[in-house]
């Protein structure tokens, strides 16, 4: 069966890990797309986000979205949106639930996302 909005997109979380969910159900099929085209690289954006969906060192590849995309609502509460850059074109967006302690992926595709191209 596909994952579909409000799965969590991997087992339960374990002491002092994060909670990852699907906020939609375009997110969860990217996120299947994205795992068939770079299995290994998917699996990294998921550790990093169960581990450290925040970090404090901020790289090219992993870091909060700027201007309007910085934030983003679910649920009707506002949060801080992220990006892990997966592949050169892949990319998974996520909300972070700090309260809950839970990564809300938002988007995910193989594709470079338009609305960053500014």
């Amino acid at each position: 069966m596909s994952p579909k909005r409000g799965d969590r997109a991997a087992p339960p979380p374990g002491p002092d890990e994060w909670d990852i969910r699907f906020a939609n159900g375009e997110a969860a099929k990217g996120w299947e797309q994205l795992g068939a085209q770079a299995a290994g690289k998917t699996r990294a954006a998921w550790h990093l986000m169960r581990t450290d969906p925040a970090p404090a060192a901020r790289t090219e590849r992993h870091h909060r979205l700027k201007g309007e995309l910085a934030r983003g609502e679910h649920r009707g509460e506002t949060m801080d949106r992220w990006q892990i850059e997966v592949t050169a074109g892949g990319r998974v967006w996520y909300l972070l639930d700090v309260e809950r302690r839970t990564v809300w992926i938002d988007r995910a595709s193989t594709g470079h996302p338009k609305a960053t191209d500014r």
